[in-house]
């Protein structure tokens, strides 16, 4: 079965908008802030969880945004996202262009839970705000990986949307990165 893992770059306050100022959000770019050590640590990061995913699964705008620019890279990384079996939800994409990608429509719980009984591994979420907000509210989420970075914006659209209940949430690693982010893993408490 596989394992829903929703991996982001978070402000400190919790802002995952805009983080490479391409958006036009006046506090965007924030992601480039950092400092050559922190981003060359990150880099590292999300090579080793690349190569240890079984596939990915990504809203429909950030499918265009990470289609738009991974398959003309090279590279350990690049050629392990390029390879990967991607997974789109969305009901406007109708011709997928990154290679090895299925667009997902109808209801998403039901085609996202089909997913993860299909496959193995972990199937990764970047970015994909409005589908993070889904699976978190109907527990399809098997573990957060935050990466923290040092600032905090004041506004902005946040990771955590409203709940129709609380989410308890069980901390299992914590890591600096770099000089000054955070890597922070969380699984959900089902029992509690």
């Amino acid at each position: 079965m596989g394992k829903i893992v929703i991996s982001e770059n978070v402000s400190l306050d919790g802002v995952v908008q805009d983080p490479t100022g391409e958006e036009g959000f006046g506090r965007g770019g924030w992601f480039s802030q950092v400092g050559d050590r922190d981003r060359e640590a990150w880099a590292q990061v999300e090579r080793d969880e690349a190569l240890g995913a079984e596939a990915l699964l990504l809203g429909r705008r950030s499918y265009e945004f990470f289609a738009a620019r991974w398959p003309s890279r090279r590279g350990g990384w690049a050629d392990r996202l390029n390879s990967l079996p991607k997974y789109v939800v969305s009901a406007t994409l109708e011709n997928p262009r990154w290679n090895n990608s299925t667009v997902l429509t109808g209801d998403v719980v039901t085609e996202v839970s089909k997913l993860k009984q299909g496959l193995n591994g972990d199937i990764v979420v970047y970015a994909s705000g409005r589908l993070v907000h889904t699976l978190i509210e109907h527990d399809l989420v098997d573990e957060l990986r935050l990466m923290i970075h040092p600032f905090v914006l004041g506004a902005g659209e946040r990771l955590f949307g409203g709940t129709s209940d609380q989410k308890p949430m069980r901390l299992v690693d914590i890591r600096a990165v770099g000089d000054g982010l955070a890597f922070l893993t969380y699984q959900p408490v089902r029992d509690a």
